[in-house]
């Protein structure tokens, strides 16, 4: 067993961020020692380790918990968990299109000829001209 800091240490998750999951359900209530202070073991660390990997991924909270219910049954289809993954694949993608439009967008404002004064500034009269945006404003 370890207290919260250890398992803060050994996850390398912060211990707001290890309370955070434990109000949202992510984490289960831990055990009490006789001090009533929080105890951990290895299962937990397993978790707090799976949940912050997906994190990592960027899957938000909800998908991490369907995720984590259906690792709780091992003998299920894995097509739900595809399912999820494939979903959040899609939507990185279509932030991916997004963030090259605006790359795209904020390349064209600075390839202007360079003006010398902010009231000939491209980049000051792209922004004031949603007209001109290329990006679906």
């Amino acid at each position: 067993m370890m207290a919260i800091g250890e398992l803060s240490r050994r996850a390398g998750v912060k211990i707001p961020t290890i309370r955070y999951y434990e109000q949202l359900g992510l984490m289960p209530e831990p055990d009490r020692s006789g001090s009533n202070q929080r105890r951990y073991g290895r299962a937990d660390l397993d978790r707090l380790a799976f949940i912050r990997h997906s994190r990592d991924l960027g899957f938000s909270i909800d998908a991490i918990r369907d995720l984590l219910r259906l690792s709780a049954h091992p003998e299920r289809p894995c097509t739900d968990a595809d399912d999820i993954a494939r979903d959040h694949l899609r939507q990185i993608r279509l932030k991916i299109a997004r963030l090259r439009k605006l790359e795209e967008e904020l390349a064209r404002m600075l390839d202007q000829p360079q003006a010398h004064t902010i009231g000939q500034c491209r980049v000051i009269e792209s922004l004031s001209d949603h007209s001109a945006c290329d990006h679906g404003h």
